[in-house]
């Protein structure tokens, strides 16, 4: 079986909440229409961004993540269902998977700075 990243954790963790947020509008009755498909729509591309970079990681899954992690805080005035319960979903859900993915990113970074400067020292 082949070693994961040490950064892998964050993509279950991104995995994890992307599946809470895809069944969440059953779960607590969201009833704007625009709210379920918009969380839909993007929790079920969150969810498939992780399971790909499990399987092979590249930088722009990460990239990927932090950018539908931000719209999921500004969709809700976006697209007009502000002050309602899907909203603080969106919002909540939308803030711990873009930290994730900035964490990743930023991981990855001091990883190749370290393996950069230790190439320059040899």
């Amino acid at each position: 079986m082949p070693r994961l990243r040490r950064e892998a954790v964050l993509d279950l963790y991104i995995l994890g909440l992307s599946l809470f947020l895809l069944v969440s509008p059953w779960i607590f009755g969201f009833g704007t229409p625009d709210a379920r498909v918009d969380i839909w729509t993007v929790s079920a591309a969150i969810a498939v961004l992780p399971s790909m970079a499990l399987l092979s990681f590249a930088a722009w899954e990460a990239r990927s993540n932090l950018l539908l992690g931000v719209w999921l805080i500004v969709s809700p005035w976006l697209l007009g269902f502000a002050h309602t319960r899907a909203m603080h979903f969106s919002i909540g859900v939308g803030a711990a998977i873009a930290f994730l993915a900035a964490l990743e990113l930023w991981l990855l970074r001091e990883q190749r700075e370290r393996s950069q400067v230790g190439a320059d020292t040899t």
